[in-house]
């Protein structure tokens, strides 16, 4: 007799419900005041930008975060040179991006460092590569070459690097939807940069992107992102990839298909920002 064929059941969506309580306490109304401490922030006098690399595998939005803070600060829509690309594609050149504060020419005590992802092997930046941009011995511009490390006889290579040109801080930038489906090869990487920045003291950060795709809670309502077991599911597995603890792990949403600011958004990656700001400032410091 032919048994009927079983039939595998959905499980049960476990964001359900939301956590009782926050597990991180944020000011929603704050975005004014947080704005303005990001414009009002001095860096240390030794350097006239601090330096912020963004480091993570293809599509994880890294490229598109820089804009999105970007559209932040200025309070509204922004394009940015790799605007056009869309999130499976590459950053082919080392890039370092200013954000203008005013008409008068003023900038923003930051900057921000693009490249390429953390593909699979043989594509994607080279180990290497992120180690001389940390160092500062590579120069804006520089074409990534997945086959060969940049050299000390390159046009593009700093042969003495002051503490302006290097890192101040290293920001990770990894896709919260696939947190849990990340290559062998791409954590790898992740790891061995890790194990650099710590013997140059450099401090290190997570930005956790695609919150709205990771948990169906926070794609209705941005506000409950710290009342998500999704997204702190996927922070843990951040600090259990890489041992960074969770108050250096920022969730973000970055601007995608808004046209217009809006407060949640701004507030995440002014959070995130602020803190980011700080670490690289205080590493400039103890260098002085």
């Amino acid at each position: 007799m032919g048994g009927s064929k079983s039939t595998l059941q959905p499980l049960s969506n476990p964001e359900s419900l939301p956590l009782g309580n926050p597990w991180r306490p944020e000011n929603w109304s704050e975005r004014e005041t947080m704005l303005q401490t990001l414009r009002e922030f001095k860096a240390n006098q030794r350097v006239e930008h601090l330096r912020i690399l963004c480091v993570g595998p293809a599509g994880a939005g890294k490229s598109t975060f820089i804009t999105s803070v970007n559209t932040v600060v200025q309070g509204r829509n922004t394009y940015l040179a790799h605007s056009l690309s869309d999130d499976t594609s590459v950053t082919c050149q080392y890039t370092v991006y200013k954000m203008n504060k005013g008409t008068d020419g003023s900038s923003f005590p930051f900057v921000f460092g693009d490249m390429m992802g953390l593909q699979q092997v043989p594509g994607g930046v080279r180990t290497n590569d992120i180690i001389s941009i940390l160092k500062g011995h590579m120069q804006e511009e520089y074409t990534f070459n997945p086959l060969k490390d940049l050299t000390a006889e390159s046009n593009y290579f700093n042969k003495n690097p002051n503490l302006e040109d290097k890192i101040h801080c290293l920001v990770f930038v990894l896709p919260g939807d696939n947190i849990f489906i990340l290559s062998p090869e791409v954590k790898n990487k992740m790891k061995q940069i890790l194990q650099e920045t710590q013997k140059l003291r450099i401090p290190v950060a997570v930005i956790l992107t695609k919150v709205d795709v990771t948990s169906p809670l926070v794609q209705k309502n941005l506000k409950m992102i710290y009342r998500s077991k999704r997204i702190k599911e996927r922070m843990k597995e951040c600090n259990r990839i890489l041992g960074i603890p969770l108050n250096y792990i920022f969730p973000v949403k970055n601007y995608h298909e808004e046209i217009n600011n809006n407060d949640e958004i701004d507030i995440l990656i002014l959070t995130a920002m602020t803190n980011i700001v700080n670490f690289a400032n205080d590493f400039v410091t103890r260098k002085v």
